[in-house]
């Protein structure tokens, strides 16, 4: 009994607290500059709202950055990791949903649509929590259904970072590194769609995705691009 109640403490208050103190003490010395930023704008003119679709591996620098994108929703698990993944999001000022693909999908969903509809903008893990890399899950093209709002693939890359030996090889970028937040084109997601269609969808934001990354990480062997962002 003591031990379970040692345990949520952790997991629903120190990790949570103490994690986040040392992401927002990292990511003051960040240099951020964001690129393509119309992508992200003119939809926000238009619509007001839009569905923000991420990898995994990157969401690091963009975890306090898109605190100044409130009010916003994120699909969190149910799982123990997922709690305090939760509480942290909670903390910042964001609204975690619970649910998945395995678990509570469905109501999630339904909770994402009632929010849209009370201005929330949503943020989505594409390949979270647990992968494979790069693979684009249902999920994000569902809540993009249910929402009825178009998709922004966001990427971000640090030019010196440290790279973890997780499924993802998940990246923080290192103090005072200079850092890209990238918005990619709207991708506009039917209501209606065959599995087949809706397969050929999930392929075409993960292809997006991932060119939108690799023009990025390529910035950093170019100075001339470089100076074009940073100067």
């Amino acid at each position: 009994m003591i031990k379970k109640k040692i345990r949520r403490f952790l997991y629903y208050y120190l990790f949570p607290y103490a994690g986040l103190f040392l992401v927002r003490l990292l990511s003051a010395t960040y240099r951020i500059r964001i690129v393509d930023p119309e992508n992200e704008q003119d939809i926000l003119k238009t619509r007001g709202q839009v569905v923000y679709a991420s990898w995994h591996q990157r969401f690091f620098p963009g975890f306090t950055f898109f605190s100044t994108r409130k009010p916003i929703a994120i699909m969190i698990s149910k799982s123990r990791d997922g709690e305090m993944a939760a509480r942290a999001v909670n903390i910042l000022g964001w609204r975690a949903v619970r649910g998945s693909s395995s678990r509570g999908g469905k109501q999630a969903l339904e909770t994402i649509k009632i929010l849209v509809g009370q201005g929330y903008k949503v943020g989505h893990i594409v390949d979270g929590p647990q992968g494979p890399f790069g693979t684009v899950k249902p999920g994000l093209i569902r809540i993009a259904q249910y929402a009825d709002l178009p998709i922004v693939p966001t990427i971000t890359s640090g030019q010196n970072r440290w790279v973890f030996n997780s499924w993802d090889r998940f990246m923080v970028p290192k103090p005072f590194s200079r850092v890209i937040i990238r918005f990619g084109s709207p991708v506009y997601v039917p209501r209606d769609m065959g599995q087949g269609e809706f397969e050929q969808m999930q392929e075409h934001v993960a292809q997006d995705l991932k060119q939108l990354y690799e023009d990025t990480d390529a910035i950093w062997q170019n100075d001339v691009r470089i100076n074009e962002i940073f100067n």
